[in-house]
C-alpha cells in the first residue's frame, strides 16, 4: 500500500516537474521607430504561426506611445524564430539606417526575453510629422566642401532679427545633427531638441543674448566626421572654411571667435569639443552634451592629457545623464573633466559640469537641459 502511495506521489511530482519544465517563455518585441502616422501600424512577420508564417500584415504590434510599439508572445523553450518588421506589406519593410534591407532577425527562445529594435527608415515610406518650428528658419541645401558629403544647413534667426536695425549683429552657435535641433519633421524618432523654443523663451525673457543658430545636418559618415579622424578634420575644415563664411556673408553675424560657439550631443558633443580645441582662433566655446569622449575605439581624453602647449583660451560646458548608455559615457566625462582641470580649466569659470541623474541618451533629454549650455555660453549680463 505504501509503495502504491509512493508511486502515485512520484508520478504526481514528475508530472508537475514536466509541466514546469515545459512552461512557455514570454518574448516581448519592442520597436522604436521614427514617425509613423496614426493611421498605420507596425507588424512582425516570421517563420512561425504566431508570427503570421511570413505574412507581412497579419501580426500587429500595439502602439505604446508616439514612437514605441510592443507585442508579447509565448513560445516553448528551444523555439527558433526568424522574423522581420513591416508596415503591413513587403513594400514597406524596415530598412537599415543606410537605406539597405536588413537580414532576418534570429532568436532561439530559452527564457523570458525582451527584444529592443530601433528602426531608422521604412521602404517606400516618405511620411513626416507636421513641423512645429518656433520662429524663422532658412535652409541652404546640399552644401558641400572638400572630402565631405553634401548636406543641408538650417539657420534659426532670433526674434526681432528681421525688424532690427541693419547694423545690429548677432553671435552664432553652430550645432551638429542639425536635422534634430528645431523640427520634429526632420528629427530622428520625431522628437527634436526644441532649441528654437528654448532660445526664443530665454531671449524674450531677457536672460540670454539674441543669437543665430546654425544646424549642420549629419550624413552616413557621421561617426567618422564627428571624431578625431581625417574625415573628422575634413568636417571641421568644412565648417570653418565653407559653412561659417557662408553664414557670415549671408546673415548679420558677429564673426569674431569670442562670438562663435559649437554645440552637440553624443558624438556631436565630441566634435563640438574638438572644434574648439583644434580651432580656438575660430571657436571660443563648446557645449558637449552626453559626449562620447571615451567610447569603443574613441578616446579623446588622451588628446588633452598629452597636450603640453600654451593654455587654451576656450570655455567648455559638459553634461551627462544617468541612465542607459549615459552610464557608459560617464567614465569619459570624469576623465575629461580631470584632464581639463589639470590643464588649468576651472569649474564655475571656463568649465561647467552638470549631471542629470534621470537623463537618457536621446533628443528629449537633451531638450530638457539645453537651456543650461545656452546660458553658459550666451547669458545676457545685467
Amino acid at each position: 500500500m505504501r509503495n502504491l502511495e509512493t508511486e502515485k506521489i512520484f508520478a504526481l511530482l514528475l508530472c508537475l516537474f514536466l509541466t514546469v519544465a515545459a512552461k512557455d517563455a514570454t518574448v516581448t518585441f519592442r520597436v522604436t521607430s521614427g514617425y509613423v502616422p496614426d493611421s498605420m501600424s507596425i507588424y512582425i512577420a516570421g517563420g512561425h504561426p504566431q508570427l503570421g508564417n511570413w505574412h507581412p500584415g497579419k501580426t500587429v504590434l500595439e502602439r505604446r506611445d508616439g514612437n514605441t510599439w510592443e507585442l508579447s508572445l509565448q513560445f516553448p523553450p528551444g523555439t527558433d524564430l526568424m522574423y522581420k518588421f513591416t508596415l503591413g506589406s513587403w513594400e514597406t519593410e524596415a530598412l537599415n539606417a543606410d537605406g539597405t534591407v536588413p537580414g532576418n532577425y534570429l532568436l532561439t527562445v530559452n527564457q523570458d526575453t525582451a527584444i529592443h529594435i530601433t528602426i531608422n527608415a521604412w521602404k517606400n515610406a516618405d511620411f513626416r510629422p507636421p513641423g512645429q518650428i518656433t520662429g524663422t528658419v532658412a535652409y541652404h541645401r546640399q552644401l558641400t566642401g572638400p572630402n565631405v558629403k553634401p548636406r543641408d544647413i538650417v539657420v534659426w534667426l532670433p526674434p526681432g532679427y528681421q525688424k532690427a536695425a541693419q547694423d545690429r549683429r548677432y553671435p552664432v552657435l553652430y550645432m551638429h545633427d542639425g536635422q534634430n535641433i528645431v523640427d520634429p519633421a526632420t528629427s530622428f524618432a520625431g522628437v527634436d531638441w526644441q532649441v528654437d523654443e528654448t532660445a526664443d523663451s530665454l531671449i524674450r525673457a531677457g536672460e540670454m543674448q539674441a543669437i543665430i543658430i546654425v544646424g549642420i545636418y549629419n550624413t552616413p559618415d557621421r561617426s567618422a566626421e564627428y571624431s578625431d579622424t581625417p574625415t573628422g578634420h575634413a568636417y571641421m575644415d568644412f565648417i570653418k572654411d565653407t559653412v561659417k563664411p557662408l553664414i557670415d556673408s549671408t546673415y548679420r553675424t558677429l564673426p569674431e571667435r569670442e562670438h562663435t560657439a559649437s554645440m552637440g550631443a553624443s558624438m556631436g558633443g565630441l566634435i563640438s569639443f574638438l572644434l574648439a580645441w583644434y580651432h580656438p582662433e575660430v571657436f571660443s566655446q563648446a557645449a558637449c552634451l552626453s559626449p562620447a569622449f571615451i567610447y569603443r575605439n574613441y578616446n579623446s581624453v588622451n588628446l588633452v592629457e598629452q597636450y603640453n602647449g600654451p593654455g587654451k583660451d576656450i570655455r567648455v560646458y559638459i553634461d551627462n545623464g544617468g541612465l542607459g548608455v549615459e552610464d557608459t559615457l560617464q567614465y569619459g566625462c570624469d576623465r575629461m573633466l580631470n584632464a581639463l582641470q589639470q590643464k588649468g580649466f576651472q569649474l564655475e569659470g571656463n568649465l561647467e559640469w552638470f549631471l542629470d541623474e534621470t537623463g537618457e541618451h536621446n533628443e528629449s533629454a537633451w531638450a530638457n537641459r539645453a537651456w543650461r549650455p545656452l546660458l553658459f555660453m550666451f547669458r545676457k549680463e545685467p
